[in-house]
């Protein structure tokens, strides 16, 4: 099936190879591992698939029902044992003590893990990245180790899924999910993880998103996750015709300031893809990928207003409630205590959280705080085909403002 028909100027010589150079010409006393986060892009146009290629009905494992894992936890969630922490513990202890390790340097090489370990990570990056794409593991003992020691070993862990990429325009790739008393009414301004307000079903710019719990809300602040595949196959059956209007190219994605030198402000893009052929098996299946954020869409009216990019009209807006409550129908609910790890992919599953109020300031209770991780897995070692320029870069996505480099603090700032 060919791809969807693009303006000539899109099919102009690689218009991303000066791109695709400075992603592997890199300063490492800026970027420690060697490589820097690609940012946000728009797709490549000439890669997209219509409608008419995707499949009506999706089966395997991604496609799940909440039914299926509300009573059986053994089936997504690991406690660690005494011998797992030991091992994080050693591993992170060591990396502490080498004066020649950042943590915005590290990697599966430098922060090693026990074989078993090793096997339990290998295999649940797999169910990441082609199964059911979620996980919880619960017992990291982070009151016992402090933040420093906690974000190691958290971090440390996350490298042997993927590479860190960075999260928000300031190089930040250990994320901190914390109220920090900022607007979230200016949605053009402000990222919501910033505030205590509800978030709404999104997938991030990473393939696959971990959060640790350092501290708990006194109320609320609560995941849940859905199967993109699963509420694919009902809008198939109910409304086709909201599924291929998520198809098509004319969903804006606002960038909130958070653009490199001669970028646009915002992305032109589908809220649905077509993973593109697979060269070595040209048979292989192409799964269908979501890149969605609402909190992104609706944010645009400045463009919008001034004539610069189309509103969203009566039927997109339609499509954008629709496509948030079919994901509440089919959702997942979640609670994450202190010492929990959630891990999901953003491939094929969209996640929210509810909003949540923090301790009072008497009470002696430290604020809700989440480090967040957001991992690439390119192309070439078992990550989605993406219509993407980037699709094979270490650190695909994220968000990379200019040659901001990157950095790993302890706490929100």
């Amino acid at each position: 099936m060919p791809a969807v028909e693009v303006a000539p100027q899109a099919q102009a010589a690689d218009p991303f190879r000066a791109l695709k150079q400075a992603a592997k010409q890199v300063n490492k006393a800026v970027f420690p591992d060697g490589f820097k986060t690609t940012g946000q892009h728009p797709p490549l146009y000439d890669q997209l698939y219509p409608y008419s290629a995707f499949p009506k009905h999706i089966t395997g494992t991604t496609v799940w029902r909440p039914e299926e894992y509300s009573s059986n936890p053994e089936r997504w969630v690991h406690h660690f044992s005494a011998a797992e922490i030991a091992s994080f513990s050693r591993a992170a202890d060591a990396f502490i003590a080498s004066p020649s390790h950042t943590l915005t340097g590290i990697n599966k090489a430098n922060f090693p893990l026990d074989a078993s370990l090793e096997a339990l990570m290998s295999a649940m990056r797999k169910e990441m990245l082609n199964g059911k794409g979620f996980c919880l593991y619960k017992g990291f003992p982070v009151q016992e180790w402090g933040n420093h020691k906690s974000a190691v070993a958290y971090m440390g862990l996350g490298a042997h899924i993927g590479y860190p990429v960075s999260q928000n325009g300031r190089g930040h790739i250990l994320g901190h999910v914390k109220d920090l008393g900022e607007d979230s009414t200016q949605i053009d301004k402000v990222r919501i993880y910033r505030t205590n307000a509800r978030q709404f079903f999104h997938a991030d710019d990473s393939d696959v998103v971990g959060l640790l719990c350092i501290a708990k809300a006194e109320e609320g602040g609560e995941s849940d996750i859905a199967s993109i595949h699963h509420v694919w196959n009902i809008l198939q059956a109910e409304r086709p015709d909201v599924a291929e209007l998520l198809t098509q190219p004319i969903w804006y994605f606002d960038r909130k300031g958070e653009v490199s030198q001669g970028e646009d402000p915002y992305i032109r893009t589908s809220v649905f893809y077509l993973e593109t052929p697979d060269p070595s098996d040209p048979a292989r299946e192409q799964r269908v990928y979501c890149k969605w954020d609402p909190y992104f869409v609706r944010s645009l009216s400045r463009f919008s207003d001034a004539g610069i990019i189309p509103p969203l009209s009566p039927a997109q807006d339609e499509a954008a409630r629709l496509l948030e409550a079919t994901c509440e129908r089919v959702k997942l609910h979640m609670v994450l205590d202190v010492g929990d790890i959630q891990f999901v992919s953003n491939s094929h599953t969209l996640h929210a959280r509810t909003a949540y109020r923090d301790f009072g300031p008497d009470s002696g209770m430290p604020r809700r705080h989440l480090m967040r991780l957001w991992l690439a897995v390119p192309q070439s070692e078992g990550g989605w085909r993406l219509p993407f320029w980037d699709a094979d870069e270490k650190k695909r996505g994220g968000i990379q403002v200019d040659d901001t480099p990157p950095v790993a603090r302890l706490d929100a700032d």
